[in-house]
């Protein structure tokens, strides 16, 4: 996964999004202040403050959250 559609996320009129990593997990990012964008690094930190160090190349997919409101 290029780090840089990570980076234009947080940057370009954020939205919440979804992580999707080739293992099966999933991690959500629901402000841009929970995750830090490095050239071979992803790190998202959680409601719980547990941190997790993701490496670029196991995400799989980035899928936008929708609010319950207007969303699909």
């Amino acid at each position: 996964m290029n780090v840089q559609r990570i980076k234009d996320l947080i940057t370009g009129g954020f939205e919440p999004f979804i992580i999707r990593m080739s293992d099966g997990k999933s991690y959500n990012v629901p402000h841009p202040e929970f995750v830090a964008v490095g050239e071979g690094v992803v790190v998202v930190i959680e409601s719980n403050d547990r941190v997790n160090t993701l490496d670029p190349r196991h995400i799989t997919a980035i899928e936008k959250k929708f609010s319950a409101e207007g969303g699909a």
